[in-house]
């Protein structure tokens, strides 16, 4: 008899036991699945140049680029939050006016930021964030014996957005995109105006880090896309503009780039061993 009284109360316990089960399982399979969307371009085109610590004069020539980029729902809020990675090389080569002489601009960059994002009517959606990023170059004059080299190197936070819009051109289906970026706040290098690197080399090292505003240092990064959707990996084509413009120490560096953009871009699902393939009935969210 005390046995059947235990069964009255176990019967019930058990059936919780495996509510909280269902619950749990329905839980992991509720989990979003958030594919990565990586993008990988070259660009080419043109470029403009000028560097008073090193020359007067405006440089013209030829731009070259790569840029890594890779986009995923946040986990947090997958349906409203996006995060981005963005790794770039890019080399450019001028002339004088003369054409007697060169100079060479080569820079690394890397950035990552979060943003917003609204899904509108007709197949449209707009984001908007912020990111933080870093940028370091040289500007090389080969005329130069002396002093043939600027350094340039920043830190900023950003505010970033994009537009996109999903159509279709003819049966293809397209998707073009519009995303600017541009520095707040930062810090950013410069020697002063006859300050060799040599004395820096020998510790003279005041002055050499300045606050970054859009006053005195404005960066504007342009792109434009159009991903046609061929396959499971798509091409883009597109165009870029990027304009660097700074002031300070009585030096005025501006270079400015336009190229237009060739690459491959994808939705990429990494599997954990652990987790095992995701449930037929788990949310896909992807970047765009």
């Amino acid at each position: 008899m005390g046995a059947v009284r235990n069964w009255k109360y176990m019967v019930p316990a058990l059936a919780v036991a495996v509510a909280g089960m269902d619950a749990s399982a329905e839980g992991v399979a509720a989990e979003a699945v958030r594919p990565v969307n990586s993008s990988y371009m070259i660009e080419a085109g043109s470029s403009h140049l000028a560097d008073t610590y090193l020359s007067p004069l405006k440089y013209t020539g030829w731009n070259a680029a790569f840029q890594y980029e890779r986009m995923q729902a946040m986990k947090f809020s997958p349906q409203a939050w996006r995060q981005q990675l963005k790794i770039g090389v890019e080399a450019n080569g001028a002339e004088n006016p003369a054409r007697n002489a060169d100079m060479y601009y080569t820079s690394v960059s890397a950035s990552w930021g979060m943003m917003h994002l609204w899904q509108l009517p007709c197949g449209i959606a707009l984001a908007a964030g912020g990111s933080a990023g870093g940028n370091l170059g040289v500007v090389y004059n080969s005329r130069n014996g002396n002093n043939p080299a600027s350094a340039k190197a920043d830190l900023t936070l950003n505010a970033t957005g994009y537009a996109t819009w999903k159509t279709r051109l003819w049966r293809l289906p397209v998707m073009l995109r519009w995303q600017t970026t541009m520095p707040l706040t930062g810090v950013f290098f410069s020697p002063e105006y006859d300050e060799l690197y040599y004395e820096i080399s020998l510790g003279n090292h005041g002055g050499l880090v300045h606050g970054a505003w859009p006053g005195n240092y404005f960066r504007w990064d342009n792109l434009v896309t159009a991903d046609l959707d061929f396959a499971a990996t798509r091409l883009r084509v597109g165009f870029r503009s990027r304009i660097l413009s700074s002031e300070v120490n009585h030096i005025t560096t501006r270079i400015f780039s336009y190229a237009f953009v060739l690459g491959v871009t994808g939705d990429w699902l990494s599997l954990s061993p652990r987790k095992g393939v995701p449930e037929e009935t788990a949310r896909i969210i992807y970047a765009y």
